[in-house]
Order: C-alpha cells, then sequence, then structure tokens
C-alpha cells in the first residue's frame, strides 16, 4: 500500500508543479503583452505565428490548434491585431477561401526589442538545467501531454 501512496504523492506533487508552472508563464505572458500593449491571448497569438510561419503565413487553424482555442476567436483577434499593425492577413494563393497570416515587420521589431529580456528570462527560469537535460524534460512533457489528451476524451466519454 505505501507504494500505491509514494506514487500518488507524487503524481499529486507532479500536477501542483505543473500549476505553478502555468501559472508563473501567464504571468511572463501578461507582462510581455502589457510591455506591447495587447493582451495576454494576443501575445500568445503573436508567438504562435512566430513559431509557426515558414515564409508564406499561417493559417489561423494551425494558430487556433497551437494554441488549443477556438479557430472563431483567433479570427477576431487576428483583426484586432492586423488593426495595430502587427499582423498581416493575406488571402492564400492556393485557396481564396482561407488567410495566411504572417508577423508585420512593426510586431518583428517589437519581439526583437525585447529579445534580450526573454533569453534572460530564460536562462533564469532553466537554471540548472542543460540542453541534454531540457530535452529529456521537453520528451517527457510531451508524453504526458499526449497521454493527459487521451485521459481527458477518455474522462468525457465515460470511459474512466
Amino acid at each position: 500500500m505505501q507504494v500505491k501512496e509514494q506514487l500518488a504523492r507524487a503524481v499529486s506533487d507532479f500536477i501542483w508543479n505543473i500549476v505553478e508552472v502555468h501559472s508563473q508563464l501567464e504571468e511572463i505572458h501578461k507582462t510581455w503583452a502589457q510591455l506591447l500593449g495587447i493582451t495576454e491571448p494576443q501575445w500568445l497569438i503573436l508567438m504562435a505565428v512566430d513559431e509557426l510561419d515558414e515564409g508564406r503565413g499561417v493559417s489561423g487553424i494551425a494558430v487556433a490548434n497551437k494554441l488549443r482555442i477556438h479557430p472563431a476567436f483567433v479570427t477576431n483577434q487576428t483583426k484586432k491585431l492586423e488593426a495595430m499593425e502587427f499582423l498581416s492577413r493575406v488571402t492564400s494563393p492556393d485557396d481564396a477561401r482561407y488567410l495566411r497570416i504572417s508577423l508585420t515587420q512593426k510586431a518583428l521589431a517589437e519581439i526583437r526589442k525585447l529579445s534580450i529580456k526573454r533569453q534572460s528570462l530564460n536562462a533564469t527560469m532553466l537554471e540548472g538545467l542543460d540542453e541534454e537535460s531540457l530535452h529529456y524534460v521537453n520528451k517527457r512533457l510531451i508524453l504526458i501531454a499526449k497521454n493527459s489528451r487521451l485521459a481527458s476524451q477518455k474522462l468525457s466519454i465515460g470511459i474512466l
């Protein structure tokens, strides 16, 4: 029975550590957003576009999937970010029904201005972890995320 209790304690500690990290990351994202005069969700959209765009723009659906949010919310927010000149939305050359979203030069310049602070922040957050350790943690988190999605689906359909 003691082994089960130890495992339960380890799982509980893990979950609360993830909650703490998530909370701190939210605060960090809010701060970056405030520095640009935008909301936290808008900051995350900019970061997702930056991450996903390989030079041809990115679809709103890809951004929504990356952030695990509704595509209509992405559409609404990208329109606002376009009006603020942080994003450009251009009709896809492959299919006129879709838009390709890209960061503007203004957004790129603002993100570049923050890059030294972001590098310093990342170094502080990950102090004590070398590249190999970080790679190991990321591989495990990918597996946990995949398993969490499966567990969530099972719970929602009543299998668990």
